[in-house]
C-alpha cells in the first residue's frame, strides 16, 4: 500500500489531498507542523479561503487536528497541525 492510497480512497475534493501531502511532508516526527494558512495558499497556489476550506474537509473527515497556537503576549499565532493518518 502506498503512502497517500488512503486519502485517494476518500471522497475528499482535489483541494483537500492537496494540503493534505502539504502538511504530511513538512509533519515532524510527531506527525505536527505549524504554516501560516497564508504560507500554505502561496506555496500551493491556492486562496488563502481554498485552503481553509481544505482543512475543514480534512479535520471532518478524520485526517488532521488542529489546535490554535498562542504568541507570549497573548496573539494569534499559526495553527498546529497534527496528521492522524
Amino acid at each position: 500500500m502506498g503512502y497517500y492510497d488512503s486519502i485517494y480512497g476518500e471522497e475528499l475534493p482535489h483541494r483537500a489531498i492537496t494540503v493534505y501531502m502539504y502538511l504530511k511532508e513538512r509533519a515532524d516526527k510527531h506527525n505536527q507542523c505549524f504554516p501560516a494558512m497564508s504560507t500554505i495558499a502561496g506555496e500551493l497556489n491556492l486562496s488563502k479561503r481554498t485552503v481553509q476550506r481544505a482543512v475543514a474537509d480534512l479535520t471532518n473527515a478524520g485526517y488532521i487536528k488542529t489546535e490554535q497556537r498562542w504568541r507570549p503576549k497573548g496573539g494569534r499565532s499559526s495553527l498546529l497541525y497534527t496528521v492522524l493518518k
